[in-house]
């Protein structure tokens, strides 16, 4: 993509079925929870002509998203006050769940990944028991379920360390909390009545998104040097989610979303400090911010998705993806 907004490859030319559009499909995007992601899909939705409902809990971005072109709902997505919204009444082609934790720790977590999308499927099958009239229909007039799901998973799922090259055949699960419910959010989305595609994102970078840039600045980086920092690009994410639907049901299943760099932290560091013109920083192996853990060694090989999916990140290492952003903060 050569803006920010620019749509991804198959958002505008593909149905969930991977047949090309027609005037009788139903160009309907419906997101949860539209914030650092879920807010540039909405948008690039909108460029590419796809009719676009935003659920938030933020009535400052609804409004930001409505003056983009999307009609927003303001609400929380545990809760059911949305459920008759008009704006989601008539169902859509491409559903997408991206929601955050939004703090609040284990707590946090389950009420928006467990309990936030169980309340999303609930309300997809209700939708479905309505019968006529409340399905989104293809070209023929033909029923199409729930639409095509996607969920925004991590790659916190996997406990493996120790620099092991992790697959989605590796085990999930651990004793944190945080990680249970992801875990179970992800057993959720899979229940969808429909076509559902979970990605699994390894740390999301992009435009304003600064805190690595920040940390190299003061001289001081969280975590460990040796470690590989497995990093994905918001742009690069929106065309995986593009490329999922394009796939229709061949898009559907669980995939890692990592860029191909495989790069330890000291690396990405001793390279920004070299753009910014500053001295390394102390590492000071402790977790980031808000992390209860220093995250895992292990290398995130998102082979499935290129070889499924036909994707690959336009930005293969993090230097691709830095230039980006230290030039849209005015830092390179």
């Amino acid at each position: 993509m050569q803006s920010n907004e620019e749509p991804a490859p198959g958002l505008a030319t593909k149905t969930m079925d991977g047949a090309q559009n027609s005037a009788g499909t139903d160009r309907r995007l419906i997101v949860f929870g539209a914030g650092y992601v879920g807010g540039a899909l909405a948008r690039m939705a909108v460029a590419a002509g796809w009719r676009v409902t935003a659920l938030t809990r933020n009535p400052e971005t609804a409004e930001a998203l409505r003056a983009a072109g999307c009609a927003a709902v303001v609400s929380r997505l545990e809760a059911e006050d949305w459920w008759d919204a008009p704006e989601m009444r008539a169902g859509a082609a491409r559903v997408a769940v991206t929601v955050a934790a939004g703090g609040g720790g284990a707590e946090g977590y389950r009420r928006s990944y467990v309990d936030g999308l169980a309340n999303v499927v609930a309300w997809a099958r209700r939708s479905l028991e309505r019968g006529p009239g409340s399905l989104e229909r293809g070209a023929g007039g033909e029923e199409r379920g729930a639409g095509h799901l996607i969920y925004t998973s991590s790659t916190s799922v996997y406990p493996q360390g120790g620099g092991a090259r992790v697959t989605e055949a590796a085990p999930v699960g651990g004793e944190a909390e945080t990680t249970r419910a992801l875990v179970e959010a992800e057993e959720i989305a899979a229940a969808w009545p429909g076509p559902a595609t979970i990605l699994r994102l390894a740390g999301i970078y992009g435009p304003g998104r600064t805190y690595l840039v920040e940390q190299v600045r003061r001289g001081e980086a969280s975590g460990n040097p040796e470690a590989h920092l497995n990093l994905i690009h918001r742009d690069d994410i929106l065309a995986a989610c593009a490329a999922a639907w394009a796939r229709g049901a061949a898009g559907a299943g669980i995939f890692n979303l990592a860029d191909e760099g495989a790069a330890t932290k000291g690396e990405v560091v001793a390279w920004l400090a070299a753009r910014l013109g500053v001295g390394l920083p102390r590492f000071t192996g402790a977790p980031a911010g808000g992390r209860r853990a220093v995250t895992p060694d292990r290398i995130i090989d998102a082979a499935l998705a290129r070889a499924t999916l036909g994707w690959r990140p336009a930005r293969p290492t993090f230097r691709e993806g830095y230039v980006e952003v230290l030039a849209a903060s005015g830092e390179a």
